[in-house]
């Protein structure tokens, strides 16, 4: 059985929950980080010495952190090349998005995240807010042109770009902010939405 150690309202933990929806994979999971504490405990450090979630953990012991990573490692042992590709030029075009999510969108989504849902009102650096904002506005307009002509990020089916990037457009879409409209990205986020392990496990309130 695997086990999830992480807490359902991580994004990174959303991710592979989505997953686990969409190629019926069983598992357990357990609170960790945040609220629940324990991710900087001897034993889990010994597991992901980051202190972050998720780490997974197979019932052979092995154990696996970085939330793409563990995307990548699980539809590959579980019959997944629907979302991730064998081709090896359809799936650079997902890795390709994997990278992007983590080395661009990642950094100012988290920003605002962090600041408007996680820092008292009176003690938010709204200036910070306003420059991840534009910077976020900046990337999604990317994703809003790839997705011109297409369902999903890498054409007709979802595949781990859009799990991977699914999580933050929800925040895109939720959090209070400005927002330029961006009808492709609105399409996209709607249609995600009829995915069950999306709207299961991914649009909860921002906690």
């Amino acid at each position: 059985m695997l086990t999830i150690l992480g807490r359902k309202t991580s994004s990174n933990v959303m991710k592979l929950l989505w997953l686990c929806e969409e190629l019926g994979i069983a598992y357990e999971r357990e609170d960790i980080g945040g609220p629940f504490g324990g991710n900087t405990e001897p034993a889990y450090l010994a597991r992901n010495p980051n202190g972050l979630v998720p780490t997974i953990v197979e019932a052979d012991g092995f154990t696996l952190y970085e939330s793409n990573a563990i995307l990548r490692y699980l539809a590959a042992t579980h019959g997944g090349e629907r979302l991730y590709p064998a081709d090896p030029r359809r799936r650079a075009k997902v890795e390709q998005w994997l990278d992007w999510q983590l080395g661009m969108n990642n950094r100012p989504m988290t920003v605002m995240f962090i600041t408007l849902i996680r820092v008292a009102e009176a003690e938010r650096n709204m200036a910070a807010v306003a420059r991840a904002r534009d910077e976020a506005e900046a990337l999604w307009r990317i994703v809003e042109a790839e997705l011109e002509g297409r369902p999903y990020l890498c054409g007709e089916a979802l595949t781990l770009a859009d799990i991977a990037l699914g999580i933050y457009v929800h925040r895109w879409f939720v959090l209070p902010i400005a927002r330029p409209e961006l009808p492709q990205l609105a399409a996209w986020y709607a249609r995600l939405k009829t995915h069950k392990g999306y709207a299961d496990n991914c649009l909860a309130p921002l906690v």
